[in-house]
């Protein structure tokens, strides 16, 4: 995705951001139970998003580009809805792929959410299998940092970017060692970004600049301090508000 067509999807984001905090919008949800991994990159056990996570419909899940966003979900006018159940939150973490057949829940232009098991159990029956639904974008509540967990080599980083509040989802990455200036990541799956063109050695701390979608921008100065290693993930002091 390019830097324009970021921008144009983060004011896009942005305006549904702010429709859907006043009103809800139509969909439908089903369950599934292998919600650990997915679309996004993230280990929702090791990332910490635990069990309130959803994974989105094609339309809704943008290439990627909603993976992190938080929503409010309620089960309407089922005879499966629980009574008095209210709201679940969920975070996106996965792609519910398109397929064929009646059940086609997840191909475009529908609005569907996959929820972990123990989520969908909260507002609806099991028995159930589909429900409708009606959603709205929330800020996302997290605590501490935004983490990077980088993975690659010397000279190509894939870096996972996790734990984001408010928006949750990011539009934009840049990069930057002890030695060199500013650099440009790009999208490369889910909420991985990549850079490469230089080498990036552990002799040099590393820091960040993240961009959400509702257009807000935090700068993580060291948040990778020197002799950092593959694999290992690194909290910055600052989050979305």
């Amino acid at each position: 995705m390019s830097n324009f067509s970021q921008l144009v999807f983060g004011f896009l984001v942005t305006m549904a951001f702010i429709t859907n905090v006043q009103g809800w919008i139509d969909a439908h949800a089903t369950c599934y139970v292998d919600y650990q991994k997915g679309a996004c990159g993230y280990d929702t056990i090791i990332e910490g998003y635990g069990l309130r996570t959803t994974a989105l419909s094609t339309a809704l899940f943008n290439k990627g580009a909603a993976c992190g966003s938080c929503f409010e979900i309620q089960c309407k006018n089922s005879k499966w809805c629980k009574r008095g159940a209210g709201t679940i939150k969920v975070t996106a973490t996965d792609l519910c792929p398109p397929s064929t057949g009646p059940a086609a829940w997840c191909n475009p232009p529908q609005h569907h959410f996959d929820l972990s098991l123990p989520m969908f159990m909260m507002i609806a029956e099991y028995k159930a299998g589909i429900i409708p639904v009606q959603y709205r974008r929330v800020p996302c509540i997290k605590q501490g940092g935004v983490k990077f967990l980088v993975n690659g080599n010397p000279y190509f980083l894939l870096v996972l970017v996790f734990n984001v509040g408010d928006a949750g989802d990011i539009i934009d990455m840049k990069i930057k060692g002890t030695s060199n200036k500013w650099v440009q990541m790009t999208r490369n799956w889910g909420m991985n970004w990549q850079v490469g063109t230089t080498a990036w050695t552990s002799d040099q701390s590393l820091s960040f600049q993240v961009t959400s979608s509702n257009g807000k921008k935090v700068q993580l100065d060291g948040v990778v301090p020197r002799n950092w290693q593959f694999g290992r993930t690194f909290e910055g002091k600052f989050n979305f508000k």
